[in-house]
């Protein structure tokens, strides 16, 4: 069969005009270059491909997804999104467009959310490279407490920082489910930071939560601990250098201050040294809390 045969047979089947990817460039007002590569990406596909010539034919009725995907492109969107988005609209119905309308919006609160996390960091970090750092850090009150030795619950990972505020919050609820079948929580459950936790460093990271009966603790996680990997251990007697945030303060990079805040005073203290990790502890009922309501002790050990 000829290439113009094949063509034409092409254009029979679906009862429309096919276009060279030229002429479909110019009447998507996208490059030639762009179609070949939203075809080799999976977004959009030529209707025919001539095997001799390798030549791209286009339906004409293309050309509103090739526009839509330029224009998705254009805000950063993933592949996998643009291509759930666009099969969503390819539908013409109302239903397959409220879904894509649905999927936009979902994407850009998502945007949003990171962008505002970004502004925040970004102010944080002038403060520090301008020498206003101090001021900053005057504003977290530094104590002393002394914690007794505590049988705990854990649950240790290794997360990103992104990742980490659902995995505490997963974890903690866990824990505090196995504690209840143990005696009881005996004290405020909080996070242990092994290592690092940013976008590059991912910890480990471990949940612990202190309950009233060992044995019981033990047994729990011999029989239902395994699938979380939920260990028990003794937390041994410790003094802590802390400062007290409120939920708002808990979010990144806000929290960051606080954490060089009892650095800063451990620092300046003679003859005091660290003791072990630090730390996040959560004294109350994370989802009672308001914006201003104080929440978490970040804190260090010291000796």
């Amino acid at each position: 069969m000829t290439e113009d045969a094949a063509v034409e047979d092409a254009v029979d089947e679906a009862d429309e005009e096919l276009l060279t990817i030229g002429a479909f460039a110019a009447r998507s007002r996208l490059s030639a270059k762009a179609l070949r590569l939203y075809d080799r990406l999976g977004l959009l596909a030529p209707a025919y491909v001539d095997e001799a010539s390798g030549y791209r034919y286009y339906r004409a009725g293309q050309a509103e997804r090739a526009r839509l995907v330029a224009l998705l492109r254009r805000l950063d969107m993933p592949l996998t999104r643009i291509a759930e988005l666009v099969e969503a609209a390819d539908g013409g119905t109302a239903d397959g467009d409220a879904r894509a309308a649905e999927l936009l919006a979902a994407y850009w609160a998502d945007v949003e959310r990171r962008i505002a996390g970004q502004r925040t960091l970004a102010a944080y970090l002038r403060g520090r490279l301008s020498g206003r750092s101090s001021q900053m850090y005057e504003t977290f009150a530094v104590e002393t407490v002394r914690v007794p030795e505590q049988v705990v619950v854990t649950e240790t990972r290794h997360t990103l920082a992104d990742e980490l505020p659902a995995w505490i919050g997963a974890a903690l609820g866990r824990l505090e489910g196995a504690a209840r079948a143990c005696g009881g929580v005996t004290a405020a459950p909080f996070v242990v930071y092994h290592a690092e936790v940013s976008m590059e460093s991912d910890g480990p990271v471990e949940a612990c939560v202190p309950v009233a009966d060992e044995a019981a603790a033990r047994a729990w996680v011999e029989r239902y601990g395994r699938t979380w990997e939920t260990k028990v251990r003794v937390e041994p007697a410790r003094t802590l250098a802390y400062t007290r945030i409120s939920k708002a303060q808990v979010a990144h990079p806000q929290i960051l201050a606080a954490f060089e805040a009892v650095e800063g005073w451990v620092a300046r203290q003679d003859g005091l040294e660290y003791d072990g990790p630090c730390r996040e502890v959560y004294f109350t009922d994370w989802d009672a809390a308001g914006p201003d309501d104080p929440v978490c002790d970040v804190a260090f050990p010291v000796r």
